[in-house]
């Protein structure tokens, strides 16, 4: 049985891998060669935030085994590196209109960042000491946030 530190996570570093290759393809095409009309601008800002989402797993779960000690679940590193996308396209969206400065910039950041430690704090909050669903080694520990 593998321990939270040696799990596998093939699964998630292939799809982190998959999208990263086809939003950054997709970024270069619709940079290069799609003349910035209504339907390739929409088509930017999906590889766009393709692009990033799978460009930052790796960085998500880096950042987790980093600072927690742990593994996040592949559910975690994938919504966290969502943020990151939806950050990037938003910020790309409102540069389009000549919207965004430093503090809607920040403002957007805070109010990201703000969701998640919330998301994580509601899952915190609903650990039990004595759940038999954590492993053995760490049952003093509280779950990943799923």
């Amino acid at each position: 049985m593998n321990s939270p530190q040696t799990e596998s996570r093939l699964g998630l570093t292939l799809a982190a891998w998959f999208l990263a290759i086809v939003g950054w393809t997709g970024v270069i095409v619709a940079t290069n060669f799609l003349i910035p009309t209504v339907g390739p601008r929409w088509l930017f800002f999906m590889v766009w935030f393709v692009a990033l989402t799978g460009t930052a797993v790796p960085f998500a779960n880096f950042l987790h085994r980093r600072f927690s000690g742990h593994n996040p679940s592949e559910g975690v590193a994938l919504r966290e590196a969502i943020w990151v996308g939806l950050f990037g396209a938003t910020c790309a969206w409102l540069q389009l209109g000549r919207a965004l400065n430093w503090a809607t910039g920040l403002l957007l950041a805070a109010a990201l960042i703000a969701i998640e430690a919330f998301l994580i704090l509601r899952v915190r909050s609903q650990w039990k000491p004595n759940d038999t669903t954590t492993t053995p080694e760490r049952r003093d520990t509280p779950p990943s946030v799923e």
